[in-house]
């Protein structure tokens, strides 16, 4: 049955709406990701440096404490040794994928053109999706998989699955279900499928977004900001001082090789520190 004008009327504007709200949810996506960037770039101006030099520090204290491990096995002494401090990486804060174009609205005479038979939709299927007609490798193992589906719905006569497949290949509407009246309706319903698609990857992107721990830390300085405290300063303050305990606790590991039981004593707070675990 054709659709009414009506109806395609009523149709196209439910597609407008779903595309205003997918403008306000990219838009608001587009935003917060804006004000994760420049939290991050302020964040890591403020505390890269400092958190690089530790990471540093971290490096040499475990060369120097694996040198001291070993040195006391070779004397009967077994003392633990902590695992490679790793180095902290920062989460990629990716865009939003680019949105697939939706396609252009059928034009064509105002006369209603009769839907094919079901032989020709599986003929047209056929010539679409079996495996001989396409490339060796990943696609032509994809063709086989569609042809099978197609010979499926064939067998069942189920039309609507040709069509739906037929539609999704980017055949005509046209050609598929009839037109042009028709061949509109199935463009609609393709393009509100497309577009509610677009919309759940906005929102997942958004979720991810927010559950960032990078996103969590901007809320909680922005927010002690608001309220005259300065917690970048803090931060750096607390990294200067950890700093200066890794220095010192190098310059001692280094001095105490030549006494075992102060390099073994070493060996055992270093291991607590770095696991939070005690040593009976």
């Amino acid at each position: 049955m054709a659709i009414t004008r009506h109806e395609l009327t009523r149709r196209r504007e439910q597609l407008q709406d779903l595309q205003r709200y997918l403008a306000v949810l990219e838009a608001d996506h587009d935003g917060a990701r804006a004000k994760l960037l420049g939290f991050r770039l302020r964040y890591l101006e403020a505390l890269g440096p400092l958190m690089r030099e530790l990471d540093e520090l971290e490096t040499q204290l475990h060369q120097a404490t694996a040198l001291l491990s070993e040195a006391l096995k070779r004397q009967g002494v077994d003392a633990p040794v902590s695992a490679i401090p790793r180095t902290k990486a920062w989460p990629d804060i990716p865009a939003l994928p680019d949105a697939t174009p939706l396609p252009t609205e059928p034009t064509g005479p105002t006369m209603d053109l009769p839907p094919p038979s079901l032989k020709t939709l599986y003929r047209r299927a056929a010539m679409r999706f079996h495996p001989d007609l396409a490339p060796s490798g990943p696609e032509r193992e994809v063709c086989e998989q569609r042809m099978m589906v197609v010979n499926e719905a064939y067998a069942n006569s189920d039309r609507a699955r040709l069509e739906a497949l037929l539609l999704a290949a980017g055949e005509a509407p046209e050609k598929v279900i009839g037109g042009p009246a028709d061949a509109v309706r199935a463009w609609l319903g393709l393009c509100e499928h497309m577009v509610q698609g677009r919309i759940r990857v906005v929102q997942a992107q958004t979720a991810l977004l927010h559950n960032l721990q990078m996103h969590q830390l901007r809320i909680a300085v922005e927010r002690a900001e608001t309220g005259g405290m300065k917690p970048l300063d803090i931060m750096a303050n607390r990294l200067r001082a950890q700093i200066g305990e890794r220095r010192q606790e190098l310059y001692i590991g280094e001095r105490v090789g030549t006494d075992a039981r102060l390099a073994a004593d070493f060996l055992r707070k270093r291991y607590q520190r770095m696991t939070g675990l005690g040593l009976g």
